[in-house]
């Protein structure tokens, strides 16, 4: 895995952008705009997952990072959960559930591949450049 020089490398995070910017897309269509609470809280679980992970990057170390990482990861859960309930009151079809479903599963597993690999690597401070000696 390359050293990340920015978190806009991080492909986690572009496609977390990418998530959101659909998440928006459908909150603000027909009855789901309406739901206030659910489209505030599947809006703000989706932003969340970018935020942490910009957040843990540019945080000092892998122990930061990481736990930055697993607050993202929790709220890609968020985010999952909350389209059961906006399928099960027809906000959205099943297609544009399975659909932003894999997507947010795929996020959720990038995470984890990277909290892995934090932990695995040695890395250790700044932008995580420096290995341990």
């Amino acid at each position: 895995m390359a050293t990340f020089k920015q978190f806009e490398d991080i492909t986690a995070w572009q496609k977390a952008r990418e998530l959101t910017k659909e998440i928006y897309k459908v909150t603000s269509k027909n009855e789901f705009s309406r739901d206030f609470g659910l489209k505030d809280q599947i809006r703000r679980a989706s932003v969340s997952i970018m935020s942490n992970i910009a957040e843990g990057f540019e945080r000092s170390g892998t122990g930061e990072f990481s736990h930055f990482l697993a607050t993202a990861k929790g709220s890609a859960g968020e985010v999952r959960s909350q389209l059961y309930v906006a399928l099960d009151q027809q906000y959205i079809t099943p297609a544009v559930f399975e659909n932003i479903n894999i997507s947010v599963t795929e996020i959720s597993k990038m995470i984890a591949g990277l909290m892995n690999y934090l932990k695995r690597s040695g890395l250790k401070g700044t932008r995580f450049k420096h290995a341990k000696a």
